[in-house]
Formats: C-alpha cells, structure tokens, sequence
C-alpha cells in the first residue's frame, strides 16, 4: 500500500466522502457563489442605510445593530461552517466555500465602490486574504464533522474560534457581544454537535482554549 492510499484511507476513517454527481456539485458552487453576492450586497446596504427610527423596521435593524453584525466576522464563520460541513466531501466543501467568500466580496467591493464613492482597499485586502484561505479551513471544519480525536480536536479549535468571535472576554470576565452572537455561537455548536459526550468534551476544551489564545486574538 503506497503512503497515498494510506494517508486517503486514515482521512476516510475520519469522515468518508459522499457520492456527488458533477452537475449537483456545480449546481451546489453557483449557489453557494449567488448567496454570496446577495450577502455582499446585503451587508454594504446595510453599511449604507441611513436609520430612521420613526420606521419600524428601521428601529429593529438598530435595537439588533445589524450594520455592524454584517460587518463582523461571526456571522460570515458560521455561514462558512454551515456550507463547509454539510459539503458532499472536502473537496467540494472547499469549493463551496471559496466562491461563496468570492461571491460575497466581490459584491460587497463593488457595492461600495460603485455606490459609497470609495475604494476600501486596506478592509478588502483582509477579506481577500480569508478568501484565498478559505478552502483550507473549509476542509478542516469538513472534517471536524467526522469521527475520532482528529475530529475532536478540530472541534475544539473551532469552538475557541467562535467564541472568541461571539464573546469579549478577559482574565475574569466573559461578556457577550449581543443576542445575535449568541444565536451564531449555538448554530455553531450544533452544526459540530455528534453526540452528548462529544459536546461534554469539545465545548468547556473549547471555551478554555478560547482564553488561552485571547491575547494574539486580533479582532477583538
């Protein structure tokens, strides 16, 4: 058995892949890629709204400060994790996943550009980065919905992530960032969730590791 066949059989034993025609798989990326654009947009809209609290949908989108939740990265993670782990295989969850971050900042430079009269150059190149490092991850949280300690592991490490992005938090304190993150905290949660004592491990792991790399976390 040659290295290959053997590093392709221990990834199986961790998640095995599914069968997936071609035409759903590209079927699946032009949607991914369209839900994108339209949360690109969204978000800049957003941005851009001018808020009137005599309108009554203009007072929810206040009282739920939702320019700046489309603004953060919680929101944009957790989408990323949803699209990654209920991907067909890793493949194409990293796939999914790149032209969905394509999708959403081409659409969200555009918008801004076109209708905000500037050029956000320094912002975008941060998005452009997640973009391009996007399959990566993709195919870690793919395989973070497996089984055994790779799995758990990856679990943890992502568990930390989101609630660094859902929490502000320091030596003696933990203080939530607003109802929205917690809703993208738990949709997190429950998108790894495998069984009881997977989540018994991965979530107080997580939270822990949470405060260890709090200090290099750079967007608090």
């Amino acid at each position: 058995m040659t290295k290959k066949s053997t590093t392709k059989e221990r990834l199986r034993q961790i998640r095995t892949p599914e069968a997936c025609s071609g035409k759903r798989a590209w079927i699946t990326a032009a949607v991914c890629f369209a839900v994108g654009i339209v949360l690109g947009v969204f978000s800049k809209w957003l941005d851009n709204l001018a808020l009137d609290s005599i309108i009554w949908w203009h007072r929810w989108i206040e009282a739920l400060d939702l320019g700046i939740f489309f603004s953060d990265l919680a929101i944009w993670l957790l989408l990323a994790l949803l699209i990654a782990v209920f991907s067909r295989s890793p493949l194409l969850a990293a796939l999914n996943v790149f032209v969905f971050f394509a999708g959403m900042c081409a659409a969200y430079h555009a918008y801004t550009v076109a209708f905000s009269g500037f050029q956000p150059t320094s912002y975008m190149l941060l998005w452009y980065a997640i973009t391009l490092l996007s399959p990566l991850l993709a195919v870690l949280c793919w395989y973070a919905k497996g089984a055994g300690p790779v799995s758990i592991l990856l679990d943890i490490g992502i568990v930390s992530i989101f609630f660094l992005a859902c929490f502000a938090i320091g030596l003696f304190y933990i203080d939530l960032k607003g109802p929205l993150y917690l809703l993208v905290f738990c949709g997190a949660v429950a998108a790894l969730y495998r069984s009881p004592k997977q989540l018994l491990i991965c979530l107080p792991l997580g939270i822990l590791l949470a405060f260890l790399l709090n200090p290099v976390w750079p967007y608090h």
